[in-house]
């Protein structure tokens, strides 16, 4: 009744509705035929999960139902992904259907810059710059460099410019990011612990101008720990992990906030970065967190002096 007032289709009824067409024409039948749908049928585990669930939900609104349950897992509150989603989806709490799709849509053609994919940390590091416009300071570059197998985030640059010194700060806070976290330098983290020798990091970027410069090339030549590999032109999949993660940044914190100038955007950025690497759980690395991943096969000597991961030549 209330379908045929409205005067809409029953595909765009039910999805109103967030009901399955299939399960809609069921009960209509049944309606029709004097056999009414029982229930609603009792559902404790829902009413038990709902209240935490609405308070994690409401205090990260950017983040689906599983990264939800997991956190509330770890903070020892009992309940699996699909009563959460249903306790969610009562409440009106639950993303689009296809939230998921728009942002995954780099992820499903994306190619790395290697052939074998790196086993540990500090193996490939992906650097990039993404641009983002504030409100009243005109447009600013953050430059950012995310670890591909821990998707750590190793520092984030803000700055009107994009340029090689740009590119080398990015690059010179990664490294202390790591040398801080580890408590170790970098170098000796990446030597062999009997021969000494030091296994480098590929460093993969894109082939901007900055990243092309004869400067930017000499400092990369002075870091023994570090090598440089450029991606295939017009192939953002191929540094997919860090296109990825300035995605999550823009999404899920900074277009939320109303941000002035550039100070602002610095301020925001790092906050959603730690939020980021402790706090928020990661698909691709079974819902665990990035520093946890990290430190943990940092720690791990096998790991840590794995093989190198193949690379492609430069384009």
């Amino acid at each position: 009744m209330i379908r045929l007032e409205a005067d809409i289709s029953t595909a765009r009824f039910v999805r109103l509705l967030g009901v399955p067409e299939r399960s809609y024409r069921r009960w209509q039948q049944r309606q029709r035929q004097g056999r009414p749908v029982k229930g609603p049928w009792p559902a404790p585990a829902q009413d038990r999960v709902e209240p935490v669930a609405i308070e994690y939900a409401d205090r990260f609104p950017a983040w689906g139902h599983r990264k939800v349950a997991e956190l509330m897992r770890i903070d020892g509150h009992r309940g699996p992904d699909s009563t959460v989603l249903r306790a969610l989806r009562r409440t009106g709490r639950v993303q689009p259907v296809d939230y998921q799709a728009e942002r995954r849509q780099h992820a499903q053609a994306r190619r790395a810059a290697f052939v074998v994919p790196p086993s540990g940390p500090n193996q490939v590091w992906q650097l990039d710059f993404s641009e983002f416009e504030t409100s009243c300071g005109g447009t600013w570059r953050i430059g950012g460099t995310a670890d591909y197998w821990s998707k750590l985030e190793l520092g984030w640059h803000v700055s009107t410019t994009q340029n090689h010194r740009d590119a080398i700060e990015t690059l010179e806070q990664a490294i202390r990011e790591s040398d801080a976290l580890t408590g170790r330098p970098l170098r000796e983290l990446l030597a062999d612990p009997v021969s000494g020798e030091i296994r480098p990091i590929a460093v993969v970027t894109d082939n901007g101008p900055c990243f092309k410069s004869v400067r930017f090339a000499a400092y990369i030549d002075r870091r023994p720990e570090l090598i440089h590999i450029r991606t295939r032109r017009k192939s953002p999949g191929q540094n997919g992990v860090r296109e990825r993660a300035f995605g999550s940044l823009k999404y899920e914190h900074l277009y939320r906030q109303e941000i002035d100038d550039g100070h602002q955007l610095g301020l925001e950025v790092e906050a959603y970065r730690q939020l980021f690497n402790r706090t928020r759980p990661h698909q691709a690395i079974g819902m665990r967190r990035p520093l946890d991943v990290h430190l943990e096969a940092c720690n791990d000597p096998q790991t840590t002096n794995s093989t190198e991961p193949e690379t492609l030549p430069l384009s």
